[in-house]
């Protein structure tokens, strides 16, 4: 990857916005289970940042992808990965199929509030008896004159609580699994769109998540985005702009957990000397770091090739994969050299155990992500 100038510039920006904007107010946000979107967004709007990548007709910078890679990793700063998820859902994982194959009209009315923050996103896939199995979503969408009436439900909703518009995904046809389904954006205060309570999650406790009930809710068939029936084919490309930023917006984490648990292991003695001193630490930090560097290669690799067109299917499957298993992996081996320390629930690096632990889930798990790269090497039909 090269590095330009403009890199350089994002990249400050973005590390002075986490430590003046986000981290200092972290944790009160974990208390509350909640972050203001709303602020934040426009904070970030007004720096151009959530819309790096997209087209300049519609307010983004219009650049590629390896700024948007910059921006992710930055994200990594944050010390509270509810707030970074929040703010990836707005920029890579519900507005890419708007910005790459929404209409000139739609995009004007939705992408444009998305890119300056005035409004508030969230990606609506998932559902409670189809999470990574996205072909088995049973929410529907029936054409009725110039509407689709939307009915069903949809789990695990980041942003939802405070979301403006969802980009959703329903049913608009009988038929294949893989060619009925279209992608709708949806204003959350149409009739008929309620919100549950926040869900009580393991981790990400300042992100605010909730199931969304849809009953008998009408918008303008014009809302949906690109051409009815590939709505499928739109979200698996949706799906690969989330792995790549979830990937990069892991690497930074990891590396401050890293050096939070060399810091502590200096100070913390254990029969006579620092934890840090035993060659079985230093060399596990050793080793771990290695493999976030690793990871970073992987990415960088796989967004260069992404920005020259290529398909990257696979390696984005790689690098999800490889980043959710390294933060279950280097998060419980800090986690034990912290001692009882580690166990407490306010503890860094307790957080970061929590938090890292949907990133084997939430954007299609390990074993779907298995699944993929074993297709593409010509292991399963």
């Amino acid at each position: 990857m090269k590095w330009t100038e403009e890199h350089q510039s994002i990249r400050e920006i973005t590390a002075k916005f986490v430590d003046n904007e986000i981290n200092p107010f972290v944790d009160q946000w974990e208390e509350d289970g909640i972050f203001p979107a709303h602020e934040l967004f426009k904070k970030l709007g007004n720096l151009g940042m959530l819309g790096i990548s997209k087209p300049e007709q519609y307010g983004g910078l219009g650049l590629d992808y390896s700024y948007s890679l910059v921006f992710a990793e930055e994200m990594g700063r944050v010390q509270a990965a509810g707030v970074s998820t929040g703010i990836g859902v707005q920029t890579d994982m519900a507005t890419p199929a708007l910005a790459k194959f929404g209409s000139e009209e739609l995009c004007n009315e939705f992408l444009v509030p998305a890119i300056t923050g005035d409004a508030v996103f969230s990606i609506a896939v998932s559902e409670p008896s189809a999470g990574s199995d996205v072909a088995s979503i049973k929410t529907s969408a029936e054409k009725n004159g110039d509407d689709y009436v939307i009915n069903g439900t949809k789990m695990w909703i980041t942003n939802s609580i405070q979301a403006d518009y969802f980009c959703l995904l329903a049913n608009t046809s009988e038929g294949p699994q893989h060619k009925n389904k279209s992608l709708i954006i949806v204003p959350s205060d149409t009739k008929g769109v309620s919100v549950s309570e926040p869900l009580k999650k393991l981790g990400l406790h300042s992100s605010d998540t909730a199931q969304i009930f849809f009953d008998n809710v009408k918008v303008p068939q014009k809302n949906r985005i690109g051409d009815e029936g590939k709505g499928f084919i739109y979200q698996m490309i949706q799906f690969q702009e989330e792995r790549l930023y979830a990937a990069a917006a892991a690497l930074k984490g990891y590396e401050n957990i890293i050096q939070e648990t060399i810091e502590y292991t200096k100070q913390r003695e254990a029969f006579g000397k620092a934890i840090l001193d035993n060659q079985v630490v230093h060399y596990r930090l050793a080793e771990l770091q290695t493999e976030v560097e690793l990871l970073r290669a992987l990415t960088y690799n796989a967004v260069e090739e992404y920005i020259e067109g290529k398909d990257v299917l696979t390696k984005a499957s790689m690098v999800k994969l490889k980043s959710g298993r390294l933060g279950r992996e280097l998060t419980d081996a800090c986690l034990q050299y912290w001692g009882g320390m580690g166990f407490m629930w306010e503890s860094s690096v307790a957080r970061a155990y929590r938090d890292t632990r949907l990133g084997s889930i939430g954007g299609g798990s390990d074993e779907v992500m298995l699944g993929i790269i074993s297709k593409q090497m010509g292991i399963l039909d």
